[in-house]
C-alpha cells in the first residue's frame, strides 16, 4: 500500500512567494543595465582595470537578472502530462549558469590583472573614483532589493550574488583609486581586481556545487536521513524503514519516498498519517510518498530500524 504526500502542488504557493522576487529582479536589473554602459565607458576613458572589469561583471548581471526573471516565470507555471513535478528545475539550471558565468569572469579578470602587475599603466583615478563611487551606490540599491528574496530562492540568490560581487568590485575601485589619487600608486588597480575576482570566485564555487548537488538529487545538507528514519522507526507499527531517499526539487522545496515495514496487525491509515506528520512537521519536506509492506522473510533480512539507511 502505497501513500502520497502533497502539502501542496509544484508551483503553488511558489508563485506567492514569487511575486517579491519577481518585482526585485525588474528593479536590479533596471538599474543594472542602465548603468552598466556608464561604467563601461568610464573604464574606457579613465584607462582602469577595476571599472573595466565591474563594468563586464555588470554587463553579466544583466543577462543574470534576466535570466533569472526567466527561470522564475517558468517555475510558476503549472505541471503538465509530460513534466509532473512542473517547470522547478529551470530555477537550478538558471543558478547553476549564472556561478558558471561568474567562474568565467572572476577567471578573466584574474588573467589581465597579472598583466596589469607586470606593466602597472596610469589610470585617471579622480574620475575613477567618482565612477566608482556611484557605482556602489547603483549595486547596494540592487543588492537591497533583492537581500528580501534570496534566502528563498537559489535563483535570485545568485542574481544577488551577482551584485554583490559588483558592490565589492565598486569598493575595491574605490580604495584602489584613493590610492592612486593620494600615492600615485598604480599597482593598486590590478591588486583591487584581484581581490575582488577571488571573493566572487569563491560565491561562485558555492552557488556551483549547490545547483549540482540539486541537479544530482543529493540529500539537503540540513536534512539528516539517518535522524529521518530514526524517527519515522519510532512509530509504533513499523518495524524498519528502507529505501529512504529525501532530495530537493527546487529551492526550498524538499520531497522524499520510503518504504515502511509494519510489524502486526496495525491500522495502516493512522501509520501512514503519523509517517507523514513527521515528515512535514519535524523536517519540513512538503512531498512524501511512503509505500507500506508487510513484513516478510525478505524484510527479516534487511534488518529491523536500527539497520543502516539504505
Amino acid at each position: 500500500m502505497a501513500y502520497h504526500h502533497h502539502h501542496h502542488r509544484p508551483g503553488e504557493g511558489r508563485a506567492g512567494r514569487g511575486s517579491s522576487p519577481l518585482r526585485a529582479l525588474r528593479i536590479a536589473l533596471l538599474l543594472t543595465t542602465t548603468y552598466l554602459v556608464i561604467e563601461f565607458l568610464g573604464g574606457l576613458y579613465t584607462g582602469s582595470l577595476a571599472l573595466i572589469a565591474d563594468a563586464g561583471h555588470m554587463l553579466v548581471d544583466a543577462a543574470a537578472l534576466g535570466l533569472s526573471l526567466f527561470a522564475l516565470w517558468c517555475a510558476g507555471r503549472p505541471a503538465t502530462a509530460s513534466k509532473t513535478y512542473g517547470y522547478h528545475r529551470a530555477e537550478i539550471l538558471a543558478a547553476l549558469l549564472n556561478g558558471v558565468t561568474l567562474v568565467v569572469i572572476s577567471l578573466g579578470i584574474l588573467y589581465e590583472a597579472y598583466h596589469r602587475l607586470l606593466n602597472p599603466q596610469e589610470v585617471k583615478s579622480g574620475w575613477m573614483l567618482l565612477i566608482a563611487s556611484l557605482g556602489l551606490a547603483v549595486n547596494l540599491a540592487s543588492a537591497y532589493f533583492l537581500h528580501g528574496s534570496q534566502s528563498a530562492s537559489l535563483n535570485v540568490r545568485s542574481a544577488f550574488l551577482h551584485v554583490a560581487g559588483d558592490a565589492l568590485s565598486s569598493v575595491g575601485a574605490i580604495v584602489a583609486g584613493l590610492l592612486m589619487v593620494y600615492k600615485q600608486w598604480y599597482l593598486a588597480d590590478p591588486l583591487a581586481s584581484i581581490v575582488v575576482a577571488s571573493l566572487i570566485l569563491y560565491n561562485a564555487w558555492r552557488l556551483v556545487r549547490d545547483s549540482v548537488n540539486i541537479l544530482l538529487e543529493a540529500a539537503p545538507v540540513h536534512i539528516d536521513l539517518a535522524a529521518v528514519q530514526e524517527e519515522l522507526c519510532r512509530v509504533e507499527g513499523v518495524d524498519s524503514i528502507h529505501d529512504l531517499h529525501v532530495w530537493t526539487l527546487t529551492s526550498g522545496f524538499h520531497a522524499m519516498s520510503c518504504h515502511a515495514v509494519l510489524s502486526g496487525d496495525r491500522r495502516t491509515h493512522q501509520v501512514l498519517e503519523r509517517l507523514s506528520a513527521i515528515v512535514r512537521d519535524r523536517f519540513q519536506i512538503e512531498h512524501s510518498t511512503i509505500q507500506l509492506e508487510e513484513r516478510s522473510l525478505e524484510h527479516e533480512e534487511m534488518g529491523t530500524c536500527h539497520s543502516v539507511v539504505r
